[in-house]
C-alpha cells in the first residue's frame, strides 16, 4: 500500500490547520444515539463505526471529537454510533444495520480493513458515502483521514537508534508488531524496518493479533527465552498498550536497561516515560484527525466539495488515488512531553503527574 505526500505539522500546528479548515459554529456534544440541535443547513444521519474499546483513545478522544465537531457544523445532524470491540463480524452487522436504518454517510474505522470492500460497494450502490478513518478500509471509499503511517514507523525506528546512541551500530532489536488485520500495523513495521536496516539487526519479530497486551507479554517472554537476557539491545513495540505487556515481561526477567518505545501517547505510556521504563512514544494529535473527518462527512452529507480538506492521496489494495489527509506524527520523549502533548492540552500535567508519579514528575520538571 502506498501513501503519497504528507500534510506537515502536528500538535499546535495541526490544531491550527483543523481550525482553518473547519467552519465556526456553536459547540455541540453527542450521546450514545444522537447529536441533535436546532438551526444549521438541515439535518441528516452520520454513522460512526469505531473498531475497539481496549485502547483508551477511541472512547475518550476520537468519538467525542468527531461527535462534537459534527454537532458544531451540523446542529440538526444525528450521529449513530457503534463500537465493534475488535470483532470484524460484529462490525459488519453494525455497518449493515446502518444501511438498513438509512444513514446518509458512514465514518468507518475498520477492525479488519481487508474485509470491507463488499461492504463499501454495497454502501456505494445505495448512495451512502464512506469515509475511512485512521485505517484505510478497502473498497470504493470517498475519503481517507489518518496519519502518515510509514512515517510513524520511521520515527519509531529512529527513536530507538537515537536512544542507543553510540551503541546503535550492530545493535539487536526485538520487534513486537501490531495486528495483521490492521493495515496501519504493516506500514508502521515497514517504516521502522527501513530505518533500522543497515544499522541494527532484527533478531525477533512477531505480529500480535488484536494489539493485545497479554499476547505481547507472551511474545516478549518468548523472545527472552529464545535470545537470552543479553541477546537483544532494544525493543520496538507497535503501540503503547502493548508496551505495558512488553515492559512487564522485561521487568520480570530483570531487564531494565534496554530502550523500549511505542506510539499513541497513551497516558500510561507517558507515565512510563516519566519514570524511565519506556523511552519514547509517537504522538498523533487526535483532534485534527477527528475534526477533519467530521467536516468531510458533513460536506458529503450536504453534497458539498471537500477537495481542500484532502490534499493527499492514498492507494488501497482495491482502489487507487483515494482523496486523503495524511497528518504528520511527532516523537515524544521525556524532553519533549511539555512541547507536544501538554502544549496541545491532550493531557494536562495533573493527568500525568498523579500521586504515584509525583516524584518522577518533579525530577523531570513537570507539574
Amino acid at each position: 500500500m502506498r501513501q503519497h505526500k504528507r500534510l506537515a505539522g502536528v500538535g499546535v500546528a495541526s490544531l491550527s490547520l483543523a481550525l482553518a479548515l473547519t467552519a465556526c459554529g456553536e459547540a455541540g456534544g453527542g450521546d450514545d444515539d444522537d447529536n441533535e440541535g436546532g438551526g444549521g443547513d438541515g439535518g441528516g444521519t452520520i454513522g460512526l463505526l469505531l473498531p475497539e474499546d481496549r485502547t483508551t483513545r477511541y472512547e475518550s478522544f476520537d468519538r467525542p471529537f468527531i461527535e462534537g465537531k459534527i454537532g458544531e457544523l451540523c446542529p440538526d445532524c444525528t450521529v449513530q454510533y457503534n463500537n465493534a470491540s475488535e470483532d470484524a463480524n460484529l462490525q459488519k452487522q453494525q455497518f449493515d444495520a446502518m444501511l438498513t436504518d438509512g444513514v446518509d454517510v458512514i465514518i468507518l474505522d475498520a477492525v479488519d480493513a481487508s474485509t470491507t470492500a463488499t461492504w463499501v460497494e454495497e454502501a456505494e450502490a445505495e448512495g451512502v458515502p464512506v469515509v475511512a478513518y485512521d485505517r484505510l478500509a478497502e473498497g470504493p471509499i470517498d475519503a481517507y483521514v489518518s496519519y502518515d503511517n510509514e512515517r510513524v514507523g520511521e520515527l519509531q525506528g529512529q527513536a530507538l537508534l537515537d536512544a542507543l546512541g553510540d551503541e546503535a551500530e550492530g545493535s539487536r532489536v526485538v520487534m513486537i508488531n501490531g495486528s495483521p488485520t490492521d493495515p496501519n500495523a504493516a506500514q508502521f513495521k515497514s517504516g521502522a524496518e527501513s530505518v533500522l536496516e543497515g544499522t541494527a539487526e532484527i533478531v525477533f519479530s512477531q505480529d500480535i493479533d488484536g494489539w493485545d497486551a497479554a499476547l505481547a507479554n507472551e511474545e516478549m517472554n518468548a523472545a527472552i527465552d529464545s535470545l537470552g537476557a543479553d541477546g537483544f539491545d532494544a525493543v520496538y513495540v507497535a503501540n503503547d498498550g502493548m508496551g505495558a505487556g512488553v515492559i512487564n515481561a522485561l521487568e520480570a526477567a530483570g531487564i531494565n536497561d534496554v530502550p523500549v518505545g511505542g506510539q499513541d501517547a497513551e497516558l500510561a505510556g507517558l507515565q512510563r516515560i516519566v519514570t524511565g521504563v519506556q523511552t519514547f512514544t509517537i504522538y498523533k494529535a487526535l483532534q485534527p484527525e477527528a475534526e477533519i473527518t467530521a467536516e468531510i462527512a458533513v460536506r458529503l452529507l450536504r453534497g458539498e466539495d471537500f477537495a481542500e480538506l484532502t490534499p493527499d492521496s492514498a492507494d488501497s489494495p482495491t482502489n487507487d488515488g483515494i482523496p486523503s489527509t495524511l497528518l504528520e506524527p511527532v516523537p515524544v520523549t521525556l524532553d519533549t512531553i511539555e512541547d507536544t502533548v501538554i502544549a496541545d492540552e491532550f493531557y494536562a500535567p495533573a493527568d500525568i503527574c498523579t500521586a504515584e508519579f509525583a516524584d518522577a514528575c518533579q525530577e523531570a520538571g513537570l507539574g
